[in-house]
């Protein structure tokens, strides 16, 4: 299954294979549409960049490692082989959870207390669906949908202005729609290719997720140059 990973499109072709792993376990493309739906959270009311760099930072963290690490944890088929260790996991997830509540502490303590309760549901969702506990009952599409899509913007909203608008609801729904587009094109995807299905066979839904991805995080970067230049 590492083999296969590794040539997934979202791994980098070139490097040493340590070097490559570690890229490949933070699903840069899916980390970065995660960021993205912050980020149009902070840009749906009055926002100020510094808090965009932060709110990004806390998804870095919470999303793109500590919770891909957890995944890799809570998986039954070990999709990245036996070269990450368990302790490296536990290591890089806990540190990088310590980062990201720190981060989220400091503006709730600050003045937007609105990211408490957020905080509590996404840590929640880190947990239950990650490491899929209660047998599994919370690793499905709608807690990938509330968790990857829709509380990114409320706490993007929240961060700036401790506060949800009519906008903030619109890009939520917007984002709850994007990610409900990834998760079941993944799903079948993957599904794919552990069925060792020729590349003919799945490229149109790793096309999709290409496609998607790439127009969410490109966007969101225009969006914010045209903003703050």
């Amino acid at each position: 299954m590492q083999k296969d990973r590794l040539s997934e499109w979202f791994v980098p072709k070139f490097g040493s294979q340590n070097f490559r792993l570690s890229i490949g376990i933070l699903f840069l493309p899916y980390t970065g549409m995660v960021i993205s739906f912050a980020i149009w959270g902070s840009l749906s009311v009055e926002s100020s960049f510094d808090r965009i760099v932060s709110i990004s930072l806390l998804y870095f963290f919470a999303i793109g490692i500590s919770a891909h690490c957890l995944d890799a944890l809570g998986s039954k088929k070990k999709p990245w082989g036996d070269d990450i260790s368990r302790s490296k996991l536990w290591s890089a997830a806990i540190i990088s959870l310590i980062i990201s509540f720190s981060i989220g502490l400091y503006y709730i303590f600050l003045d937007s207390w609105l990211l408490f309760p957020i905080g509590i549901m996404e840590g929640f969702f880190l947990f239950a669906y990650n490491l899929e506990l209660f047998r599994g009952k919370f690793h499905n599409n709608l807690s990938f949908v509330i968790s990857w899509g829709i509380l990114p913007v409320f706490a993007g909203a929240a961060i700036q202005s401790n506060s949800i608008t009519v906008e903030t609801i619109i890009f939520s729904a917007v984002a709850g729609l994007v990610s409900y587009i990834l998760i079941i094109t993944s799903r079948k995807y993957k599904e794919l290719k552990r069925q060792n299905a020729n590349y003919e066979t799945y490229y149109k839904r790793e096309a999709v997720l290409k496609i998607v991805s790439s127009v969410v995080i490109f966007s969101t970067i225009c969006f914010i140059t045209l903003r703050y230049l």
